[in-house]
């Protein structure tokens, strides 16, 4: 799992029009909470914040804080991010500060591999799950997870219980659940009948 550096700042006054003004400078509000500490609110340069979890473990990326007394070397994941529904501009961000010798839970990529025979046979690939829920120490978070679709055929799913996860890390979602499955070719709609040309006698 990738480890950056996020600056963080202290935020004094809260309120929306104190969150309206930092983003005016650029900044976003932010608070940093966990356990054995009261929470603390910060402001975070969200092009910082967008590049520090950009990597392929994206929001699960560990971040190293720094430029708070207090807050310096703490590891941090993303709790929560918001973002502007319409622009995609990043609004709040909420980094919960992590124990590295405790186990946490959080999702993470499946990523799929290979081409399905179904597929090649003609079938759909339905995607069910995007993500699969781990329970692992913080170091050992997967940047994804592997499912090989290689042969899945037409009316068959591969379920969560058939991922194989790395030394450490426990799945948390039901066995059953489906993850994808190959669903059958769309049933060709017959050619219309040509009528028969008139006869001229």
């Amino acid at each position: 799992m990738e480890r950056s550096e996020l600056t963080v700042e202290i935020r004094n006054k809260t309120g929306k029009g104190i969150s309206r003004q930092l983003r005016m400078k650029g900044m976003i509000p932010g608070i940093v909470y966990g356990k054995g500490m009261d929470a603390v609110s910060v402001s975070v340069n969200p092009k910082e914040l967008s590049s520090a979890i950009a990597g392929e473990g994206g929001r699960n990326n560990l971040l190293t804080l720094k430029g708070v007394e207090g807050l310096n070397g703490k590891v941090v994941i993303v709790a929560d991010l918001l973002s502007d529904p319409l622009k995609g501009n990043l609004m709040h961000v909420d980094l919960h500060k992590l124990d590295l010798t405790e186990k946490i839970k959080v999702d993470v990529p499946i990523n799929l591999v290979g081409t399905a025979a179904g597929v090649i046979a003609g079938g759909l690939l339905d995607i069910v799950k995007h993500f699969i829920a781990v329970e692992c120490l913080p170091t050992q978070i997967p940047e994804h997870i592997d499912l090989d679709v290689t042969e899945l055929i037409v009316g068959h799913s591969l379920h969560v219980g058939d991922i194989q996860v790395p030394a450490g890390v426990k799945v948390m979602d039901d066995p059953k659940a489906s993850v994808v499955s190959i669903l059958g070719k769309a049933k060709e709609e017959e050619p219309a009948p040509v009528e028969a040309a008139a006869t001229t006698g």
